[in-house]
């Protein structure tokens, strides 16, 4: 068409450890289930699902390039639905409780946006 532009929008690479964590969010604005999550986290819970706590592939790589180990996965409660659902918490660093940062999908991992405090 004649007068029209178009616009393409790069994907970030593989080789752009991180690049796809498109913001940054507060924990006071994200829904009480995750700053539930959170809490439990530091705390180092206990957690009401078998499989929190384990290791974060990061298969996606969307979030920044780390050891094998270095991330772990927490559910965050969806309410009105009786399986994990699509929200989680994502935390890095050497020590569990004391995460170097931790990040928040609803998406079940499409996409990510980092926790500030």
């Amino acid at each position: 068409m004649a007068g029209s532009a178009s616009v393409t929008l790069a994907k970030p690479s593989p080789q752009e450890p991180g690049a796809a964590v498109s913001s940054v969010v507060s924990l006071s604005q994200l829904p009480a289930e995750a700053q539930r999550t959170e809490r439990l986290i530091r705390a180092g819970g206990p957690f009401p699902y078998e499989k929190d706590g384990s290791v974060f592939g990061n298969r996606e790589r969307l979030l920044p390039r780390q050891a094998r180990g270095y991330y772990r996965e927490y559910t965050v409660k969806t309410p009105g639905v009786r399986h994990r659902g699509a929200r989680r918490i994502v935390c890095g660093g050497q020590q569990v409780t004391k995460p170097e940062a931790c990040y928040y999908t609803d998406d079940h991992y499409a996409s990510f946006r980092r926790i500030v405090q």
